[in-house]
């Protein structure tokens, strides 16, 4: 062998090597950098900020779940996700809101991984976009995760989706089978969820798609039917034995009758308040198909011979296009609320869409791809579905549609695709360069403000992240979280005065929007944590109320009574004998029912900070009932 020759095969061998320790770092990379970032992003935020009203009263029924210390509609209408939330306060740190941050946020780390997997492995998509979509999605979690029928919704939603997705491509029954499961049992995670089942209808579009005759789709959309019957019928069963299907049926019946207090939950008002969403950004919509239409009149005119220097002059149109948007407040550079990200958001859900639609009409997508983009449309549409949020709910379950919409648009940017007709001299083209650099700023306009969003947003403390520096010691379940300073005052004066005066384990009453004190202070609740919800109405509070002086009446403890300052203000000039007219209060009908129930009982006023208000009953008489 020669020396030339020598070298040649040494060369080989060092390129064989180069290759192989590429794709073992590229295997390091998708198989364990990507899935750690998205395991451990989403706890980011677990020790920032004290929300007085979600976070709390979530924990709170999970804490205490049961029909002693629950409203029955809200126990039954969620009532898996309850229980696993139960579960997880019986596991260590779960008696604290750290603890429990920690293990909610594990459902948003399991959605992550798991469309990230799906995506990757069986959609076949490049990794990067997989990665990227998901880190958006989970950026764009803006619902805390303590609300555990949301993201447990999503958790089945998402997994339901993929079985149906491998059921009907591979077409493999078991998949269908466990789809229908999944689907079932998220009617018990949240009984709004009864739309998902809308999600079946991707059999029969496949099924057209694929020109499978009518015995073939019966037969899978009975399959789909099973296992959803068959997790309702034992997971009803389970609740029919625990608690006894009467007092299930009576919970979902006043669901029914929620939407007289609380008229965002009808049908009507959530259809139209998504519709309403889509048709305000329309404004945008067309601002931005302005400039591509003018960009594809410029493309169509201008020589062909300057195709890079139109392509350049383009792309600085659509860097400008970008500048106009941050100019006009279509977004914040403000990441701590809601408008740094909601009007990209709707533009990426209607973005996602088109793409789908596109997708599904193309004569030369695959039948898989096809199929996918049905389910995205399918996704987007019902999730807002049972919200009164609006869009906000399809902007936290992106965990399918961001992924697909960067792969698409990765694909999209790679094809050449060009059309030209000939009229005599003039040669007039059509190109999709300008529809590609729109999309792409669009893309990249969403991650940008998602990903700042995400890092930046912590939910109801104003100040955001900035604001998170003060904490709380005196107080075990709020060990290790930082808040506002303010948040902080108020906590730290009404945990002193709970633990002086021996009121932990105490029943309370909760009322102005202060539902999380019963967790915070370990204080059950007398009989809803949340009365002053708009869901709860004031014929349910009053019974529970009635039945509260039954029980003390048969020897039970007083419940302490805990007011949010501006209502036990209403209060004190109630009792002193000012006029019960007041417009902040008087037309407050359940506030009324607390009212009477502290001047029949002698309450008095024990404890006042910023916040809130403690009253008792008063210790220097005899009770009501003669006890001393």
């Amino acid at each position: 062998m020669t020396e030339r020759e020598s070298m040649k095969d040494e060369d080989r061998m060092n390129q064989a090597a180069g290759k192989v320790a590429a794709e073992k770092r590229k295997a390091v990379l998708t198989g364990i950098v990507f899935p750690l970032i998205l395991l451990l992003y989403p706890m980011r935020h677990i020790h920032w900020g004290l929300d007085l009203m979600d976070t709390g009263y979530n924990y709170a029924n999970f804490r205490f779940m049961g029909m002693e210390h629950m409203d029955p509609m809200w126990l039954f209408s969620t009532y898996l996700a309850n229980a696993l939330g139960w579960l997880m306060t019986r596991l260590p740190f779960g008696g604290t809101l750290l603890g429990m941050n920690f293990y909610t946020a594990i459902t948003v780390c399991l959605l992550a991984l798991l469309g990230y997997w799906f995506c990757v492995r069986r959609v076949g998509m490049s990794p990067i976009w997989a990665f990227l979509g998901e880190f958006l999605a989970i950026s764009l979690c803006w619902s805390p995760t303590a609300v555990l029928y949301n993201y447990l919704t999503y958790v089945l939603f998402l997994g339901g989706s993929v079985l149906l997705y491998r059921g009907l491509a591979e077409d493999r029954n078991p998949y269908l089978v466990l789809a229908g499961v999944c689907l079932g049992a998220n009617v018990l995670t949240r009984f709004s969820n009864l739309p998902e089942m809308g999600m079946i209808v991707a059999v029969w579009a496949y099924a057209i798609i694929c020109r499978r005759g009518w015995k073939k789709v019966l037969g899978q959309t009975g399959w789909c039917l099973l296992g959803y019957l068959a997790a309702l019928g034992v997971l009803l069963g389970w609740i029919g034995i625990r608690y006894g299907l009467s007092e299930y049926v009576n919970g979902i019946i006043r669901l029914f009758g929620m939407t007289e207090n609380a008229p965002g939950y009808t049908p009507t008002s959530m259809i139209m308040e998504s519709i309403r969403g889509y048709v305000d950004n329309l404004y945008w919509v067309i601002r931005l198909g302005v400039i591509l239409c003018a960009g594809e009149i410029g493309f169509a005119v201008l020589p062909e011979r300057f195709q890079g220097l139109k392509k350049l002059g383009f792309a600085g149109i659509t860097c400008l296009a970008a500048v106009w948007l941050y100019a006009r407040k279509f977004c914040s550079v403000s990441y701590q609320d809601y408008d740094s990200m909601l009007r990209p958001g709707i533009l990426f859900l209607m973005l996602a869409m088109l793409i789908g639609i596109i997708q599904i009409f193309r004569p030369k997508a695959a039948r898989q791809e096809k199929l996918l983009s049905g389910m995205v449309i399918l996704i987007i549409l019902i999730t807002p579905l049972g919200s009164n949020n609006h869009l906000l709910p399809a902007l936290n379950n992106l965990f399918l549609v961001a992924p697909y919409v960067f792969w698409m648009l990765a694909k999209f940017c790679r094809s050449g695709f060009q059309k030209s007709w000939q009229f005599g001299k003039w040669k007039i083209g059509l190109s999709f360069f300008p529809v590609k650099a729109i999309a792409v700023m669009l893309a990249v306009l969403m991650l940008v403000q998602g990903v700042g969003f995400g890092l930046g947003f912590v939910f109801v403390e104003g100040d955001g992240a900035e604001n998170v520096q003060a904490a709380v010691t005196n107080n075990k379940v709020l060990s290790g979280i930082r808040m506002s300073a303010e948040r902080a005052e108020w906590m730290t004066g009404i945990s002193a005065y709970v633990e002086e005066r021996g009121l932990e384990g105490r029943e309370v009453i909760l009322y102005g929007k202060i539902p999380s004190l019963s967790f915070y202070l370990n204080m059950p609740s007398a009989f809803n944590p949340w009365s002053d919800l708009d869901s709860y109405s004031v014929d349910a509070m009053r019974a529970a109320m009635e039945e509260l002086e039954v029980q003390i009446a048969e020897g039970a403890l007083f419940p302490v009574v805990i007011l949010e300052c501006g209502c036990a203000a209403y209060v004190r000039d109630y009792l002193a004998g000012a006029s019960a007219d007041s417009e902040a209060y008087g037309a407050d009908r359940k506030l009324s029912l607390i009212l009477d129930f502290l001047e029949k009982f002698e309450y008095e006023e024990t404890y006042r900070n910023e916040k809130f208000t403690v009253l008792e009953v008063r210790t220097d008489k005899r009770d009501y009932f003669g006890r001393s």
